[in-house]
């Protein structure tokens, strides 16, 4: 209790002491979640205070401009809002509280704690769009990064410092395979990001992370999909925010973002009560612009010599590899898992689909033998995945493709190697070895 008075007295005494005037504003204005405040000048980005002098306090976040009124959009439900009550500024536009105090707690959009722990004092602040750099700033990829599962450590390498989607249907899989990556991983510091999910995975995900050792490196900022839209994005610039906060003091981050569909989702909730206008299936331009803007701010830093290596999920609505979000987040990644149903329902766990799946940095960060075993597994998995439904008829002659034949051989070998219990990990050491002895003898 003494330390927690010395920390907030000493945050009292560093602040600078402000005289000015405190302005206010009015609600003029209600329409669902957006509200048109008169008589107050906040930039976008600023959160306001709505304080009726009952008791009742609101807080929404300044949206954009129209006709000399401030547009808002409420981080709550809008009941019991009033027309005339007052709106009031508060913390610092534009800024997002960060710092070590985040490691081992789980938080909300706002940086408010949800698991039941005192109070936060982060100490600092991170623009909430990011500090932008020159492309040219960007360290290469050139070191592989272990994620502790086979099928990816052997086949799509990860790079410290990439950016991958793992892309898939609902219920095949994403959140099992992101924490399983999430345990076996290797990084200084880990930065989850729930967004738009279940409130159920999001109590399942802090009750098997944030214990132990792994707990002192984790932060987890979760916003379910219950919550206001622009809490949803807060949330996903806040996780951003923390991982790019941890790199500059030189660590090695892993961010997680589950999901990045849910923040396309809320960005396109956003643009869509600003009366912008949807283009490709709904989604605005600035919804998927959204999404270009947060995954570049993941990456190697040449001037701090830290990384965040950032993985997103990516829902693939009904299964379309073809959605607009998938195809967005497939061209500006660097690198995907693509999640088979079809896998999945036969048992096999990761159900990843090795011929769909790509790392764009594999040939950088592994060594030409890997490469090689990789290229020969993925052309065995294709030839056999092609023609199992002649297989399975009886209708392919044995002899007639000499791949096809191999695939077949080594069919048992390959689906005990794709497949992992979620409790193991596989090393990338182990991986790679375990690919050279299943491959290497067959070329």
């Amino acid at each position: 209790m003494l330390n927690l008075a010395d920390v907030t007295l000493g945050e009292l005494a560093a602040a600078p002491l402000d005289l000015a005037p405190r302005r206010f504003g009015r609600v003029a204005a209600c329409d669902g979640g957006l509200i048109e405040v008169s008589g107050l000048s906040v930039p976008i980005g600023g959160l306001c205070r709505i304080d009726d002098g009952k008791g009742t306090t609101l807080r929404a976040e300044a949206i954009g401009f129209r006709n000399g009124r401030t547009m808002m959009m409420m981080l709550g439900d809008s009941v019991l809002l009033r027309s005339g009550v007052a709106v009031r500024p508060e913390g610092q536009p534009g800024m997002l509280p960060v710092g070590p105090a985040y490691l081992g707690r789980a938080v909300d959009g706002l940086g408010e704690p949800i698991d039941g722990g005192p109070a936060l004092h982060p100490g600092a602040q991170w623009p909430a769009g990011g500090k932008r750099t020159g492309a040219l700033d960007r360290a290469s990829v050139r070191e592989p990064f272990d994620t502790g599962i086979r099928a990816i450590n052997a086949l799509t390498t990860f790079g410290v410092g990439q950016r991958v989607g793992i892309m898939a249907g609902s219920g095949v899989g994403k959140s099992v395979l992101i924490d399983m990556i999430a345990h076996g991983a290797q990084a200084d510091v880990v930065v989850v990001g729930l967004i738009g999910e279940r409130a159920r995975e999001v109590s399942d995900f802090v009750e098997r992370h944030m214990h132990g050792e792994a707990a002192a490196r984790t932060a987890v900022v979760a916003v379910p999909a219950d919550h206001a839209a622009n809490l949803r994005l807060r949330g996903a610039l806040l996780a951003t925010s923390l991982a790019e906060y941890f790199r500059a003091q030189g660590l090695r981050v892993l961010l997680i973002q589950d999901s990045l569909t849910r923040i396309a989702h809320a960005a396109r909730e956003i643009g869509i009560l600003l009366g912008e206008p949807g283009a490709a299936r709904g989604y605005p331009p600035s919804a998927l612009s959204t999404l270009t803007k947060l995954v570049e701010r993941a990456g190697n830093s040449a001037e701090s010599g830290g990384s965040i290596t950032a993985i997103y999920t990516v829902l693939a609505d009904g299964d379309d590899q073809n959605d607009p979000v998938v195809d967005t987040a497939r061209s500006i990644l660097d690198g995907h898992i693509v999640l088979s149903r079809d896998l999945a329902q036969r048992g096999q766990y990761p159900a990843i689909d090795v011929g769909a799946s790509l790392s764009r940095v594999m040939s950088d960060v592994a060594d030409p033998a890997l490469n090689a075993c990789a290229r020969k597994l993925r052309a065995l998995v294709s030839a056999y995945e092609s023609n199992r439904d002649l297989l399975l008829m009886g209708a392919y002659r044995a002899g007639a493709d000499p791949l096809i034949d191999q695939g077949i051989a080594l069919q048992p070998q390959i689906a005990a190697f794709l497949a992992q219990a979620v409790g193991e990990r596989v090393p990338l050491g182990r991986a790679r070895a375990e690919l050279l002895g299943l491959i290497g003898d067959e070329q």
